[in-house]
């Protein structure tokens, strides 16, 4: 795929798409994480050629599949595993979910870092579990993790588990292996299971690397859980095909048991024959993606810079995301929510929707067309300059 092909617009609507025909009725969306472009070829000609079979029964997990998954995170992550330590979800957040009913009671706490992903929260919550805030540091420019804090909130909750976000959506951290060493020798201490949620682990822009946290040690592997899938790389979200990877073998077996007891290990025809087509032939479209998103990311920043000074950026490290400071602009969350959705014209997630310390912020989805990305950014000007106006 070149250049060309990520600039195409691809229309959309009445797809049952939850971004567009949901979310974009009349306005640009840059809310949801999926990507405005089209698969790899292999993975189309994959999914296309057993369509054509017409027979679409029951299917399992094959050697070839499991062999996929592993060279990947060899290759990409640099990250030894073996097959029997892969389990499944139907999608990452499912996995949240199944992890928090299999380690944890009614009202134990789990630790999250916000501004974080907001199936996070949810999923805490939708559990009856407790959330125990260890909020990220922001210094205008960037985010760091508390470590004293977060010693001091496993003590005060006795939590059970931590959700790390990594790479970190919204802020777009990508973690160094220092920081994570920081983070696994206190849940190490404490007895903490790590939960790493690495489905943006694909996309890291230069200067910066991917470390997964089980990778750094055989303590820190036997302590987690790392969740990945080619979702948000390639595009197949909709396929729910993820990897729950668990080199513990007795949380693993805790692990398979629920999976089991709710009837979720299976697996659709479609989503096997994509994750193998996408690892196993997806490295060279991945380079050019990350090479058109780099571009769009420095095409944003240069926008912002010039048009929209108001508005401060947290440059992304990692992931596909825009993470906006807006609360120069001086409105309440509601305000900002109807500005965004009734004088920008754009739908955006709201940063109140990440937790504590999102108030005022947006994310905005960047892995689209740039003319796309331009004519969401051109409204937002023309909406910003009016607002001066009335402003002053």
């Amino acid at each position: 795929m070149n250049k060309e092909q990520f600039d195409l617009i691809i229309n959309r609507r009445n797809t049952n798409s939850k971004k567009w025909d949901l979310e974009g009725n009349g306005l640009i969306p840059f809310s949801i994480a999926d990507m405005d472009f089209i698969s790899p070829d292999e993975v189309i000609d994959a999914v296309t050629n057993r369509a054509k079979h017409g027979v679409y029964g029951y299917t399992y997990r094959s050697e070839d599949y499991y062999r996929s998954i592993i060279n990947w995170v060899d290759k990409h992550y640099e990250w030894k595993i073996a097959q029997e330590e892969i389990c499944h979800s139907p999608g990452i957040v499912t996995g949240l979910n199944l992890i928090i009913d299999t380690f944890t009671e009614l009202g134990d706490g789990v630790i999250i870092q916000p501004p974080v992903y907001y199936p996070f929260l949810n999923s805490i919550k939708n559990n009856n579990r407790k959330i125990v805030y260890n909020n990220l540091v922001y210094n205008n420019e960037t985010y760091e993790m508390d470590f004293v804090d977060l010693e001091n909130k496993i003590i005060e909750s006795d939590a059970a588990l931590l959700f790390l976000c990594n790479p970190h959506n919204p802020v777009g951290r990508v973690w160094t292996k220092e920081e994570l060493e920081l983070l696994g020798n206190i849940c190490l201490k404490h007895n903490v299971i790590i939960v790493s949620d690495e489905v943006h682990s694909d996309i890291i822009f230069d200067g910066h690397k991917h470390q997964s946290f089980a990778s750094i040690s055989n303590a820190f592997a036997n302590q987690s859980i790392t969740c990945i899938s080619p979702s948000k790389t390639f595009n197949l979200a909709g396929l729910q095909t993820s990897a729950i990877i668990i080199p513990n073998e007795d949380l693993r077996s805790q692990y398979m048991n629920t999976l089991k007891r709710l009837s979720l290990d299976k697996i659709s025809p479609f989503g096997v024959v994509a994750l193998e087509a996408a690892y196993n032939n997806g490295s060279v479209w991945l380079e050019k993606l990350l090479e058109y998103l780099q571009g769009n990311l420095k095409f944003g920043i240069k926008y912002l810079k010039t048009h929209l000074p108001e508005l401060k950026l947290s440059v992304p490290e990692g992931t596909y995301l825009l993470w906006l400071d807006c609360r120069e602009l001086n409105m309440s969350n509601e305000e900002l929510e109807k500005f965004m959705l009734n004088k920008v014209k754009i739908n955006v997630r709201q940063g109140y929707q990440f937790g504590p310390g999102g108030e005022g912020f947006i994310r905005l989805n960047f892995a689209c067309p740039r003319s796309m990305l331009q004519q969401g950014l051109s409204q937002l000007k023309e909406a910003v300059i009016e607002l001066r106006r009335k402003q002053f």
